[in-house]
Parts: C-alpha cells; sequence; structure tokens
C-alpha cells in the first residue's frame, strides 16, 4: 500500500513540473535580432551578357584567276607577309604558249593588213581614173577596213593572255599574317566559274574584333562606344575589355531565337587572343563606380505584427523630418550632389525602406536608381553609414550584418572588373 502511494506522488510531482516548465517556457520572450546593412559606396552596374567569337578586324582571302597546276607554294601557317610578296606559282607553261600564239596571230595580223592597204591604194588609184568600177572599189576598202580591226583584236587577245601569265605570280596583297593555307605544290586548281581561296591573311593581329550575338531582348539597351568585358576559355583568369564598335542590322534566325550580332573592338597587343576563340561577353549598359549602394532585399523589408508588442513603428508618411529629406515635386527625381550632377540613365523610383533606432522602427521614403537585383543604388534619402533593416530572425542568435552575396546564376549583374585585372 506505501509503495502504490509513492508511485502515485511521483507520478502527480512529475506532471507539476512538466507543467510549471511549459507555463514559464511559454510566457518567456523570444528574442528578436534585426539584420541590417550599412549604405557605403561602391561598383553597381547593369549588364547583358552574350557569346561571340574572336575575328581578325580585317582578313583577306587570296585566290588564283587562273587554271593550273601549283608549281610552287613559297609560304605556309603563321606565316608573316609583306604587300606584294610571292606568296605561289602556278605553272605558266600553257598560259605561255597562248601569249606566244597570240603574238603569233598578231603579227599574221599586221602582215595582212600591210597587204590589204598595198591593194586598197592600187585599187583608189585605178577607180579615181576610172579604169575600175565602185563595187571594186568598196571590196577593196572594206578588206582595209577588217585588216584594222583584226590587228585591234589580235593585240587585244595578246595582252589578255601577257594578263593571264601574269596571273601565275600570286601575290599577298597586304601586309600580315597567313591564317590558312588551301594549297600544296602540285595540286590542281580550276578557277572557270569560282576563284579558289589559296590563303586567307590576316592584316593586324594585335587588333581583333568579337562578333557577339545578342539576343533581341537585350539588344534595345545596347549602344556604340559601351564597355565591354570577356573571358575566353584558354585563359581563365585573364578577363579583356574591349568597346562596342557597331551593331549589325541584319538579324540571325537559329530555332526561332532572333540574334543580331554586334561588333566589339579589342586590344590584343598581348597577342594572346587567337582567331576563332569563344568569348563570354558581359557588355554593361549602366555602371556607376561610385555609388551608394544598399541591398536590394532592404527595399522587401515590412515589420509584422509580433514586432508591435516591443517596438513602436512610425511610417513615412508620419514621419515628416523623412518626408522632409525626400525632397518635393521634381526635385525628388533628381540626383544628389553625390553623384556630381551626373544623371541616372535607369528610371529613378521611390521606394521605402526601413531603419531602426533603440525601440523604434521608422519607414524611410528614399529615391533608388540602378538595381542589379543584388544592391540598389540611393539617389536620396539615405546618408554614408546608415543602416537599414533587410531582414528580422526570431529566437535565435544571429550576426548582425547583412551578407548578401550575388548570384553565381546571374552573371550578367557582375561588376565590370577595373583596367589593371585587364590581362592586356
Amino acid at each position: 500500500m506505501k509503495t502504490k502511494t509513492i508511485i502515485i506522488l511521483s507520478v502527480l510531482i512529475l506532471v507539476a513540473a512538466a507543467a510549471i516548465f511549459y507555463f514559464t517556457s511559454g510566457k518567456k520572450e523570444k528574442e528578436v535580432t534585426f539584420i541590417t546593412a550599412k549604405a557605403q559606396y561602391g561598383y553597381i552596374a547593369k549588364s547583358i551578357t552574350a557569346t561571340g567569337t574572336v575575328q581578325p578586324v580585317d582578313t583577306v582571302s587570296v585566290g588564283a584567276q587562273v587554271s593550273g597546276v601549283v608549281k610552287n607554294v613559297y609560304v605556309d601557317f603563321n606565316s608573316i607577309v609583306k604587300q606584294g610578296e610571292l606568296l605561289a606559282k602556278v605553272d605558266p607553261s600553257i598560259i605561255q604558249a597562248q601569249t606566244e600564239q597570240s603574238k603569233a596571230n598578231l603579227a599574221n595580223t599586221k602582215s595582212n593588213l600591210d597587204y590589204q592597204q598595198s591593194n586598197f591604194d592600187r585599187q583608189n588609184k585605178l577607180y579615181n581614173l576610172g579604169a575600175i568600177s565602185k563595187a571594186d572599189y568598196q571590196v577593196a576598202l572594206n578588206q582595209y577596213n577588217s585588216a584594222k580591226a583584226a590587228i585591234a583584236n589580235a593585240a587585244a587577245q595578246v595582252r589578255l593572255a601577257e594578263r593571264n601569265l601574269s596571273y601565275t605570280n600570286i601575290y599577298s596583297p597586304i601586309n600580315g599574317v597567313v591564317l590558312n593555307r588551301n594549297v600544296s605544290a602540285g595540286q590542281t586548281i580550276a578557277s572557270s566559274f569560282n576563284a579558289p581561296t589559296l590563303f586567307v591573311i590576316a592584316k593586324d593581329l594585335t587588333k581583333m574584333q568579337v562578333r557577339a550575338a545578342v539576343d533581341e531582348a537585350d539588344i534595345g539597351g545596347v549602344r556604340s562606344a559601351q564597355p565591354v568585358s570577356f573571358t575566353v576559355d584558354a585563359f581563365p583568369d585573364d578577363i579583356f575589355e574591349g568597346t562596342v564598335q557597331q551593331i549589325l542590322l541584319h538579324p540571325a534566325v537559329s530555332a526561332n531565337v532572333v540574334t543580331y550580332t554586334t561588333l566589339i573592338n579589342v586590344d590584343n597587343k598581348a597577342m594572346k587572343l587567337k582567331p576563332g576563340m569563344t568569348a563570354t561577353i558581359n557588355i554593361y549598359l549602366e555602371e556607376d563606380t561610385n555609388a551608394l549602394l544598399i541591398p536590394s532585399r532592404a527595399l522587401n523589408f515590412k515589420p509584422d505584427s509580433t514586432l508591435l508588442k516591443k517596438y513602436t513603428l512610425i511610417k513615412a508618411e508620419r514621419n515628416t523630418n523623412d518626408q522632409n529629406n525626400s525632397g518635393k515635386g521634381k526635385k525628388a527625381n533628381r540626383p544628389d550632389s553625390s553623384n556630381n550632377g551626373k544623371m541616372e540613365k535607369a528610371e529613378i523610383r521611390k521606394s521605402f525602406v526601413w531603419t531602426r533606432k533603440g525601440d523604434t522602427l521608422m519607414e524611410r521614403r528614399i529615391i533608388t536608381g540602378l538595381n542589379d537585383d543584388s544592391y540598389v543604388r540611393v539617389i536620396k534619402g539615405l546618408l554614408p553609414g546608415e543602416e537599414v533593416i533587410t531582414g528580422v530572425v526570431i529566437g535565435e542568435n544571429k550576426n548582425n550584418t547583412d551578407n548578401t552575396e550575388r548570384s553565381p546564376f546571374m552573371p550578367q549583374m557582375r561588376s565590370r572588373p577595373t583596367r589593371q585585372s585587364n590581362s592586356q
């Protein structure tokens, strides 16, 4: 009987202890931690991505205008050539024979002209004396004129044959580097319909051009002289820079995707870029190297009702000081003096953020500009060093800082590197 009583008392004590723990712990207030970030100056940019191919600025395809067997080739791949330098020679024996034949024909027509001229002079004298009819005179005149025309035709044939003979020597039209050689000694080339391309020569490899394929959805913001950075697989740690030269109006359509070829000029003094390399490109539509920035998620923070028990919330329309800071009328749409009068290219917007001062949370009206989805530029309404709330954690201890990072899946929003990072 005593054992049963002890067991019942033990159970009652445990139940009472559990109830006391439950009710006392439930009344304990959970700790509220705000995640904040300071407004500070930094770099922000809005860019688009594209892919393209590195090409020489100017290339020349050297072909052959005559048919025949290639007798000699004097240059090879990557050979540096000068304008007028002999690149290859086509066997001239057949064209040489045609030239000699044309010259022989010219000599024959000259001999015939001498005969026809003497015959015409004789017939002319007889006609003037009335010894022959007018019909005989006109026959002699016609034969003389035909002999003169034959001379001109034969002379033209000689010039044509000599010009074709000169085409058996293939010279470089420019100073440059041989990118491609499509012919070897002993190879037969035929230029009856199309001139075969024997060599491709690049004029200057120290200046390259990237042909970027820009999507039609992004092409509206692309302009000449905009800065560009890109990488190539051969040098993944090097960042190359260039500028937009022009947009070709002829579209390219592939699988119902419309793109526009955008030409980008690049300096290649280091000779790292090779023709045909694939480039991953960032075209910077807008950028600011000294903008007052806050995390973009600060614009989305709104305190919930659970904070009303401990904090006083003051919204922007009841905060007179913040309304004065935001400006009046059209002045609110102008950048402040910290931007040196530079107008924001992006659309200027009114936004709201929350700041904390003791147990008071105050909503601030600010003017924002360029937004890259990670950070937003503040034009008016905040001072450097002021903290804005980006989030809140209830019941857990968190570091009171903002660790906003740019998404790796949004390469178009990364910052453009400085000039010193350019590997060229």
